[in-house]
């Protein structure tokens, strides 16, 4: 498919690049920098609401949040402290700020960013790692529904989207590891940290 090779890992079904045509961190900001996320653009806003409200519904007053890959205009945390949550904010580009990665949150927000991960596992076991048990983990992506569809797919031509997530993964992993997956909305999936 244009040059890039693919992947599907026979027990999460998680399609995925072939790891030597991965971008490069200058390739990956480039396109970034091209995003028009503004935080205060109405339609942008109902776009990320599809996670933020079903998450927000199931959150405690006052929980405290992480919004993992916010991106340089951090839409999403804004959403969540309108709502009355305490937010902390990383993008491993526009907010490096690793120490928020040492601690724990009631909830860790990932809007439009696991489809960009070269190394989805690593970020996964990081979500168990600051997510608290009995916390919320609200991820947001296009879901891989048509294999059919794929090489036409809008979604997988954008050069940094490099894997892509099926219903099936995401049970997968939540069998796994010991998460719940408490709500499947495409583009949104929330699941709750047993333990």
């Amino acid at each position: 498919m244009e040059g890039r090779d693919y992947w599907r890992c026979s027990r999460c079904h998680l399609t995925f690049l072939d790891q030597s045509q991965l971008p490069g961190r200058d390739q990956e900001k480039a396109q970034y920098d091209l995003h028009q996320n503004d935080p205060g653009d109405a339609g942008y806003r109902r776009f990320l609401d599809q996670v933020a409200a079903p998450l927000a519904e199931r959150l405690p007053a006052g929980a405290n949040g992480l919004d993992y890959g916010c991106g340089p205009g951090p839409a999403l945390a804004r959403l969540m402290s309108e709502r009355g949550f305490a937010m902390a904010l990383y993008d491993p580009l526009y907010h490096p700020e690793a120490d928020v990665l040492t601690r724990q949150y009631d909830f860790v927000t990932c809007t439009e960013v696991i489809e960009h991960l070269h190394w989805p596992h690593r970020e996964w076991t990081r979500f168990a790692q600051l997510v608290r048990p009995g916390g919320w983990l609200g991820l947001m992506t296009r879901w891989l529904t048509d294999d059919a569809h794929f090489p036409r797919w809008h979604y997988r031509r954008d050069p940094t989207h490099v894997c892509f997530w099926k219903p099936e993964t995401f049970a997968w992993l939540a069998r796994r590891d010991g998460w719940e997956v408490v709500y499947a909305e495409n583009p949104a999936v929330i699941l709750r940290r047993l333990g």
